[in-house]
Order: C-alpha cells, then structure tokens, then sequence
C-alpha cells in the first residue's frame, strides 16, 4: 500500500490512503489491532470504479497517539468524520470490519444523513458480559506491560483460522505483522474505551440505508449467530456467510469477500 497522506484532526496526524476517482466515495474502518493494509484486497478491488478512502485510526499504522488512557469509539469517529470533511466528501458508503464495525455504527449514529450505505463485517452491536469487559482492562495492562509479540501468537489463529494460518501464509505474515508492529499503547487504549461503550443495538432499527452484514462461517469472536442478530435489527440488510474464514474474510477469503461487496455496491 502506498506511503500515504497525513491529515492532522485533534492534534493527531492520522495517515490515510484516498484511491480512485469513481462517483460514489468509500470509506473503509480497520479492525484491531491492525491498521489500513487490512483493506488491500478491498483496495485493488474497489478503485477501478470507486473513489476508496482507508485510514489507519489514531495510535494504529502511521497515526500518531496522543498521551491519554483510553480512546472512545466516539472519538474515532469525531476524526473520520473530520477526515472525510476535509476532502470534501459529503456522502459516503461506510463500512467497517470488528471493532470497525462499531465504528461504522456510532458514526451512523453521529451523522445519519451523511452515509449511503453501510458494511458491516465481522462485529456485533451489544455490550460485553461483564467478563468479556474486565477482560478488555486486564489485556489493555497487559499490552502495555509486556508488549504485542506474545498476544499476536496467541491470537492468530483465532483471528483467521488455524487452516488458513497454515494454507495461506503470506496471509497469516500480514496479520502478524499488523498486530506486531501496532504500539502497545495504540492497542490499550481503544480496549479501554471499548469495554465502556454504549449498546448500539437500540439503534440498529432506525438503520434506514442498505446494509450489507458479513461474517466467516469460523468467526470465533463474531460467531454467526451475532451476525444474524445484526441482520435481524436491521430493516432490509443483506446477511452473507463467508466460508472456509474466520474473523478476517476479507483477507482469508478476499475473492469471495469482493464479490459479494461487489455485488451489493452494484446493487446500491
């Protein structure tokens, strides 16, 4: 992926990519702990006949991270909305991937009449258990205390399956080095703010644009099941299952990803 533009929102300098020269704009919200390089396939895909802006989110890739203890998904937002203002893009298909997918959410729910359309990839709309939520502030420490590198190789294969940990390995070697190379600090803060967000499942009915909710048949953090709940709370949204992928298809399973995000845009 090229080197990238900067533009500088709330002190932070958040690194984008904007490709493409197509009528209709979208933008695209990585997951974590990654950052931008996530959407390649997306990327090469999309920008013969759209116009693709993909940033890495504040303390991921190239993005600077400010000094603070924990970043809301609220202000993720505030700075790609403030990104897209600054290109001049009134309306936009948004779409977003994990912790990206509630981005994508509370974005809808900061400007509604701003977005087209909506992605969502791979994430849910309620709120942790109250385990899954300490659980967020203890890895947050942990990270911060002894770095990415043990974290990734546990996670891994739970981020993309283990078969295509073993099959694909130039896929399995971008995951790595996505997580790896993310600040400790850039990955803690966000799980901080995450495990104190608002439930967004209220606002999934008053979802009026066309969704498109995608998932890998092995998600074992986004199972199907959450997937289907995404599709029921959301009038008309389209539900497809990715299969032979885990919680990254768009990477696991990039041909079968795009043409079915190809399909819906088509269709918009």
């Amino acid at each position: 992926m090229e080197a990238g533009r900067v533009f500088n929102v709330n002190s932070v300098d958040l690194s984008y990519s904007d490709v493409g020269d197509g009528r209709r704009t979208i933008l695209l919200i990585h997951g974590h702990p990654f950052n931008r390089t996530m959407w390649q396939p997306q990327l090469e895909f999309l920008q013969a006949s759209y116009r693709v802006v993909v940033p890495d989110l504040r303390g991921y890739g190239a993005s600077s991270l400010p000094d603070c203890r924990e970043t809301r998904l609220e202000t993720f937002a505030a700075d790609n909305l403030a990104l897209i203002d600054s290109l001049g893009i009134r309306k936009f298909v948004l779409g977003g991937l994990s912790m990206g997918g509630q981005i994508v959410l509370e974005m809808f729910r900061q400007a509604p009449d701003r977005i087209e359309a909506l992605l969502l990839a791979d994430t849910f709309a309620g709120l942790d258990t109250a385990e899954r939520k300490q659980l967020r502030f203890t890895m947050a420490d942990r990270l911060e205390r002894e770095g990415m590198a043990a974290y990734a190789r546990e996670e891994l294969t739970k981020m993309i399956t283990p078969a295509n940990a073993e099959e694909l390995p130039q896929v399995a070697e971008h995951v790595m080095k996505m997580m790896t190379t993310t600040p400790p600090a850039g990955a803690a803060e966000p799980l901080r703010g995450r495990a104190q967000r608002i439930d967004y499942t209220p606002l999934l009915r008053e979802i009026r644009v066309p969704t498109l909710v995608v998932v890998g048949r092995e998600d074992v953090y986004t199972p199907v099941a959450w997937a289907e709940q995404l599709n029921r709370g959301i009038p008309g949204s389209k539900l497809v299952v990715i299969e032979k992928a885990g919680h990254m298809p768009n990477v696991e399973r990039a041909d079968a990803f795009n043409e079915a995000l190809g399909s819906w845009l088509r269709g918009l």
